[in-house]
């Protein structure tokens, strides 16, 4: 059965803890004569960028195609498209505003009986490589992989996709997090029960908690992550977010209540002066551009496992 790749708990803990081995060993060109889809109905930067040269990395070849060139669900169905491009490429991976489009497109795939994995590059209800590569930060920090179960992470802001996929590999690692969210913006009780499912499945006692203050979250943590307080398909709510988010900016005096030793994670793009200053994400304590990097480092290993070992 073809394995996809739509959020973190797609797979089982130890296949997270394979493609994160995959990731941090020398890579080989398993991709070798093989194309890669990459649709991008969003805009992009890092995610285009890392997984074009993951796929070259690799020794295949990158094929990106926008959403409108596409015209899914307009000039054609999203199945129809899935079925087609995967005639042609080894993956398929998908940037995409509705993750049901995702889950349409890869069950479009099964029942043509082609092992053709669909990637999430990022979709409304989460972001997994953005996870991955998270992971293989704190990796670098804590002193690889094994050393980060037990640690904290605090994470201030929007409790949305990509807080949602770091809590998920958050657990499957058996890190705690700490989420500080105003009301309204906070994990539902059904995200939370998701997590803490994964979180048992890994067994390592990895939590997902909530704070109603930044300073509740931050104490003790090995990294202080955050992301954009309006994020694409949100611009009518800026207002609005902007007030209730207006108290959970990280600043340099959030970190230096962390302790001694903490990073600050963003996924990037940053809305300097909103959710992050400048002043930390210049600060010798920021790990973002590191954390970019990793994005490349993330695909390479997952690209790896889902040809070569997933079943």
């Amino acid at each position: 059965m073809t394995r996809h790749f739509l959020e973190i708990d797609d797979v089982a803990p130890a296949e997270l803890a394979s493609i994160l081995q995959f990731a941090s060993t020398p890579h080989r060109r398993v991709l070798d004569g093989h194309g890669v889809a990459l649709v991008m109905g969003l805009p992009s930067a890092r995610t285009r960028n890392s997984t074009e040269m993951a796929v070259v990395d690799l020794g295949g070849h990158p094929v990106a195609m926008s959403g409108a060139e596409l015209g899914i669900d307009s000039r054609e169905t999203a199945e129809d498209v899935a079925r087609t491009l995967a005639q042609y490429h080894r993956v398929l991976c998908a940037r995409l505003p509705d993750h049901g489009v995702l889950v349409r497109m890869a069950a479009a795939i099964d029942e043509a009986g082609l092992d053709v994995p669909v990637v999430n590059l990022l979709s409304d209800q989460g972001h997994p490589v953005q996870a991955l590569a998270d992971l293989l930060t704190l990796a670098g920090v804590a002193g690889g992989i094994a050393s980060l179960a037990g640690s904290r992470v605090a994470w201030v802001g929007d409790a949305n996709n990509v807080a949602m996929s770091l809590g998920l590999a958050a657990v499957g690692v058996g890190l705690h997090v700490v989420v500080a969210s105003p009301e309204g913006y906070r994990f539902s009780q059904g995200d939370l029960a998701r997590i803490d499912r994964y979180a048992a499945a890994a067994g390592m006692g990895g939590t997902v908690s909530q704070a109603d203050h930044p300073a509740d979250a931050v104490g003790g943590a090995i990294a202080v992550c955050t992301d954009v307080w309006v994020s694409m398909g949100q611009e009518r709510e800026r207002e609005a977010r902007l007030a209730a988010f207006e108290p959970f900016r990280v600043d340099g005096s959030l970190l230096d209540a962390a302790g001694d030793g903490v990073v600050l994670l963003h996924c990037l793009p940053a809305h300097r002066g909103e959710e992050v200053t400048d002043e930390v994400l210049e600060d010798r304590r920021s790990r973002v551009w590191a954390q970019a990097a990793n994005r490349r480092v993330a695909m390479r290993g997952l690209l790896t496992w889902l040809v070569e070992e997933a079943r």
